[in-house]
């Protein structure tokens, strides 16, 4: 089975060379590197990463697309953008030539990350993507998932994935997941794909963290397993690497053969367009 985790950052040092904009903080004090995020993963059983470039760093894909240069058959990246910037147009229509680039992510979680958004300033990236073949990962809070749910339906060649099902914020348990419908409707939308990822950050129960399961089983029954991808966010994960793996391997009875498959990874590669090896192939 074919693993691919659908996020995890890696960061390097706040360093007068390399200045972080005062915008958030890391989800660790030590930088997670590429080559402990190998180590990580060789322990995990986890065979390839979709590297998301964190915010805390600016909007630079510098060392993500390092890693992906460096180790081709284990790391891509979605990068980020500043869509403010004069020639973000043009960057879209090149984006894909990056070498080990797959899309872009966007995060709408703080006042200062929503406004480009809601100002309408973002209004033509969605469709400069979807022109592009550019596919996006967006976190949506629940308060906002109107917002993916227009984009979705106005831009039905844009591929949009909705990050960690929506979740955000401190809440957990079921307080998290009071709007978890709001998310269930985009999947009339055959363009609209979620992550099932970070989603034992928003538990309070021990592992395997059974209380959120069946949310996890009600996006798999919304969108079906070719669009729930399964990730960890690994830098803020409350347990071990291998843990997250198996809460879904063998924690969820209901998820097995193909479908399983699929949602361990094989679904968002397909989606995103990295090539499955032949020997990975069913």
């Amino acid at each position: 089975m074919l693993i691919t985790d659908a996020q995890v950052h890696i960061w390097g040092a706040n360093t007068p060379e390399r200045p972080w904009p005062k915008r958030a903080e890391p989800q660790r004090p030590i930088p997670l590197e590429k080559d402990a995020l190998l180590q990580e993963m060789d322990a995990a059983g986890v065979d390839r990463v979709v590297i998301v470039p964190p915010s805390w760093e600016g909007d630079r894909n510098d060392l993500a697309l390092e890693a992906a240069r460096l180790h081709p058959t284990r790391f891509r990246v979605m990068g980020r953008l500043d869509t403010d910037l004069p020639d973000a147009s043009e960057q879209i229509a090149h984006w894909r030539e990056q070498p080990g680039m797959l899309g872009l992510r966007f995060l709408f979680t703080t006042p200062l990350m929503q406004e480009p958004l809601l100002a309408g300033r973002m209004d033509w990236v969605w469709g400069a993507a979807e022109q592009a073949g550019v596919p996006v990962m967006a976190l949506f809070p629940h308060s906002h998932m109107h917002l993916a749910d227009g984009i979705a339906a106005r831009h039905p060649g844009l591929k949009l994935v909705i990050d960690h099902l929506g979740l955000t914020g401190t809440a957990k348990d079921e307080a998290a997941f009071k709007d978890f419908d709001r998310l269930l409707e985009l999947a009339r939308y055959p363009n609209v794909a979620v992550k099932a990822s970070a989603l034992p950050v928003f538990s309070t129960a021990p592992y395997p963290f059974r209380n959120v399961h069946r949310y996890v089983r009600r996006a798999y029954d919304a969108f079906g397993p070719k669009r729930v991808f399964w990730g960890t966010d690994l830098s803020r994960l409350p347990c071990p690497y291998r843990q997250g793996v198996t809460m879904f391997t063998e924690e969820m009875p209901w998820l097995t053969g193909d479908d399983l498959e699929l949602v361990m990874g094989r679904a968002i590669c397909e989606y995103l367009g990295w090539e499955i090896p032949p020997h990975a192939r069913p």
